[in-house]
């Protein structure tokens, strides 16, 4: 193994926080990678991990290393990129909610693999927060402001939001006329995974962002069984119109207070700071930008920078 490549096997323990998850993401041995680390070492004349049972560190000199591993990493990338085409290979992990994921990135996927086949994509689906660095993603999808300063985010789509109930919950309570008028309303919670709080109704009145918070009997925190709730009625519920398209065409669920509409929510591309962004992820960036133009349905936002 040449120092190049020891310095990827480095890199990669270090931000997978073990030998055996890199192993994995490299496709090699466990025991290649342990002797890279070794053998490393030994060349510097330097420790430069800390192992534990749990886990993998860096030591002072392991973090000095590390950054100067992941320049020259990205300079050589960049480098070769230039050359035969600029064509983009090796392994691309994106983490990516699931829905979205079937609906803007899987129906397309065969051309894209088709346009790039040196590229190996991993897809992972979570609504949790994911470190980025720590669990090797190297371009994450997020809908909602980002918060993390350490992130560098590139806003790829607006979704349009709908207000939607099933014709069951509205024979019930009634057709709700006015977004501040919602007295013997009902709505199902949606926890969020950044806050950890429920979620109020938001609506947009000339401009200016409302919202309400109504009695609830159920919370949920995963979007299928959020609209799964609304289908059978249990109260009023705030999804992208892309996703509820099906259910107003065919009468499953009917629109609401539509002269009001939630705020368009933005869908961010993500990547860290300290990375110098890789082919891989630009020409993924653009092309996952190009579907959500294309599958958004009516009332989508253009993306921007």
């Amino acid at each position: 193994m040449d120092r190049i490549d020891a310095m990827r096997v480095f890199v990669r323990v270090l931000e997978r926080g073990s030998f055996i998850r890199a192993a994995e993401d490299l496709g090699l041995p466990a025991s290649t990678v342990t002797d890279a680390v070794k053998r490393l070492e030994a060349r510097l004349g330097a420790r430069l991990l800390q192992r534990t049972t749990r886990q993998v560190r860096a030591t002072l000199d392991g973090e000095a290393y590390h950054r100067r591993c992941v320049a020259i990493l990205d300079d050589i990338e960049e480098a070769e990129s230039a050359f035969g085409g600029g064509r983009p290979r090796g392994a691309l992990r994106v983490d990516v909610q699931g829905t979205q994921a079937r609906r803007f990135i899987v129906p397309a996927l065969r051309g894209f693999l088709d346009d790039y086949p040196d590229l190996a994509l991993y897809l992972s689906e979570t609504d949790r927060f994911v470190d980025l660095v720590r669990e090797g993603i190297d371009c994450a999808l997020r809908t909602g402001e980002p918060k993390e300063g350490d992130l560098v985010a590139r806003r790829i789509a607006l979704l349009a939001e709908v207000t939607v109930a099933a014709p069951a919950y509205l024979e019930r309570f009634g057709i709700p006329q006015r977004w501040d008028r919602l007295d013997g309303h009902r709505m199902i919670g949606f926890r969020s995974s950044a806050t950890g709080g429920v979620l109020p109704l938001e609506f947009m009145v000339k401009g200016v962002r409302k919202t309400a918070t109504l009695p609830s009997a159920l919370t949920v925190n995963g979007a299928d069984t959020y609209r799964a709730a609304a289908l059978e009625g249990l109260g009023l519920i705030q999804i992208p119109r892309y996703a509820a398209q099906r259910d107003l065409a065919d009468g499953t669920l009917v629109e609401c207070l539509g002269e009001t509409p939630p705020s368009a929510t933005p869908v961010y591309a993500i990547y860290p700071r300290n990375r110098q962004l890789s082919l891989r992820v630009r020409v993924f960036m653009d092309w996952v930008a190009a579907q959500y133009g294309r599958r958004s349905g009516p009332g989508a936002g253009a993306a921007g920078g």
